[in-house]
């Protein structure tokens, strides 16, 4: 869209260019409406990955990038927690088995890489589309509709605005939403390793006392690693060399996976989290880190982002079948009461969970070790648990 068609208001305007955002376009789109995408072309490789569980798949089947996407990732069939925390209370392994819920997975992890290369591509062809490769620099809202103004000076107009520009979101600012914000003494080392025992679809989730050390299947005999330490630890970890980190990672794995060998450039990210207060602003919508923040704990970031993207959808998929502005006070109103007990209750079990790893408190690692046991003893509880981790409020549904 050019300069020409400012006076032209779009119904929707999606601004961010990470999953999240390049996702809930493609989605929005395919309801037939008219959608632009606000995202500046990707920088550098991202050697993270991404595990979806099975609800995010059947929504990414849905708008036609889950075939390619699949040839690319790698299954999730089995949990294993570990207490390694080497307290004096001591949880007992716990492993989730997708065969208990009649599933031959949990779900499929992917290197972020792929998932953005697959999902720009799709937003190229999507015909109802048009992807504008800049930042957005400004924003106003009025009554009748959202203007937002990019780098290059063009300007766009639509009746919804959606933010999925990240935890410190321009458009989230420009509504006006208060965050609240939390830091952790973690930080986390992420690399992804190649091994010479197969990981058999496993992901390893150890129980340390500076946090999670966490293995997850890639293809072939390759893991992703999320190491959670203190901010020397990790610091420690980031300079030794790539042979050093090796050995010391696989120590830390207790050779689960045979001798390991690094596959991917080392990073480090301080932990810490965030909720917005409100989900919504005049005409805006908030999805993904716009709304929400929580540490790499229990592969549930993206998910809870892509939960956010089907509500939106559906709420906006009601209104054009109502012949009703999408972005109308009673729509977004809408949007946030399905979003906000999903949000709250998922930041709430990683918070609760990390910082009772953290914690020299005996009681606390005392109900954390019984929890786990009696999670490992009572099966309809842990299928319960596995469903709800899969997909909130799913209870005791039997599966089929």
């Amino acid at each position: 869209m050019s300069k020409s068609d400012q006076s032209t208001v779009q119904d929707i305007i999606v601004v961010g260019g990470g999953p999240s955002g390049r996702i809930a376009a493609i989605g929005l789109a395919q309801l037939g409406l008219s959608v632009s995408l606000v995202a500046p072309v990707s920088t550098g490789p991202d050697g993270r990955t991404t595990a979806l569980w099975q609800q995010s798949i059947s929504f990414l089947e849905r708008i036609g990038v889950w075939e390619e996407l699949s040839q690319s990732t790698a299954p999730l069939s089995k949990m294993r927690m570990i207490d390694d925390t080497g307290g004096l209370i001591r949880a007992p392994e716990v492993v989730f088995d997708s065969s208990e819920l009649e599933l031959s997975e949990f779900g499929f992890n992917i290197l972020n890489d792929k998932l953005n290369a697959v999902l720009e591509k799709k937003c190229v062809s999507e015909q109802t589309l048009t992807v504008i490769s800049d930042h957005a620099v400004s924003i106003e809202t009025s009554s009748e509709h959202v203007q937002i103004k990019t780098a290059s000076g063009e300007s766009q107009r639509a009746r919804l605005a959606v933010a999925a520009d990240g935890r410190k979101s321009l458009l989230r600012d420009a509504a006006g939403i208060d965050v609240k914000t939390w830091t952790y003494p973690q930080v986390a080392v992420v690399l992804n390793v190649e091994h010479r025992l197969p990981h058999n679809s496993i992901s390893t989730e150890f129980h340390t006392k500076t946090g999670p050390f966490t293995l997850v299947p890639l293809p072939g005999n390759m893991s992703s690693i999320v190491c959670v330490e203190t901010a020397e630890g990790a610091a420690s970890l980031c300079a030794m060399t790539p042979k050093a980190l090796a050995v010391e990672l696989e120590r830390r794995a207790h050779s689960i996976l045979g001798e390991f060998k690094l596959a991917s450039d080392v990073k480090s990210f301080p932990l810490s989290g965030m909720n917005a207060s409100r989900l919504v602003g005049e005409r805006i919508a908030l999805i993904g880190e716009a709304a929400h923040v929580f540490p790499p704990i229990g592969a549930q970031g993206l998910n809870l982002s892509l939960r956010d993207i089907m509500d939106l959808t559906a709420v906006v998929e009601g209104a054009r079948l109502r012949n009703t502005d999408p972005g109308d006070r009673a729509m977004l109103q809408h949007y946030e009461k399905k979003r906000t007990r999903d949000i709250t209750t998922r930041t709430n079990a990683v918070d609760i969970l990390n910082r009772s790893l953290l914690t020299p408190f005996l009681p606390v690692q005392a109900a954390r070790g019984l929890g786990l046991y009696v999670v490992d003893k009572i099966a309809p509880l842990r299928r319960f648990l596995m469903r709800e981790g899969m997909e909130p409020a799913s209870g005791f549904r039997r599966p089929g």
